[in-house]
């Protein structure tokens, strides 16, 4: 097993339901950088973003992740974002295996239209279907380069998806 597993990917891909389902079945703790700075800041992601902007958003990301990658049997879930930064990269890296969660962007629009309100990147004039696929084109690099392993998670119960990591971490190899 590695010492941690690390969910990357863009919104609504699942990475904190999958995270919790997955620390649940390895007895690992569940840690969620979101939740992390929201807790630091004191106040919401999206309360933050119109607060402090994007970039100090990214700063306090930068640093929860660095908090983070010291630990040992942890299930993390980063912000969708969190790969944007090289630095960010090679901590998840260096913290276990990292693995990036897709998911159809027709799905993840789905997803994410449940609590709008919760997702600030997709804030704007710009249809958020185009958004995603914009955004999804920027970010593919760098998903690809700090990944392991892909999983997706477009038509599939998380407990597959759980099974699927389980195994994957169990022949994972540093």
């Amino acid at each position: 097993m590695p010492p941690n597993i690390v969910l990357i990917g863009f919104m609504g891909t699942g990475k904190s339901t999958i995270g919790r389902a997955l620390a649940r079945r390895l007895e690992w703790r569940f840690v969620d950088t979101d939740l992390i700075i929201e807790r630091v800041a004191g106040v919401s992601i999206p309360t933050l973003f119109v607060q402090e902007g994007a970039q100090a958003f990214r700063d306090r990301e930068a640093t929860a992740i660095l908090g983070i990658s010291a630990g040992e049997r942890q299930v993390i879930a980063t912000g969708g974002g969190a790969v944007l930064r090289e630095d960010n990269i090679a901590a998840l890296r260096g913290a276990g295996a990292v693995v990036l969660l897709t998911a159809q962007p027709e799905v993840i629009l789905e997803r994410v239209s449940r609590r709008p309100e919760q997702r600030p990147v997709l804030a704007g004039d710009e249809p958020p279907l185009t958004r995603i696929l914009r955004l999804l084109g920027e970010r593919g690099p760098s998903y690809q380069r700090a990944a392991h392993a892909i999983v997706d998670t477009s038509e599939r119960s998380p407990t597959a998806i759980v099974d699927e990591l389980v195994r994957l971490a169990e022949r994972w190899q540093a």
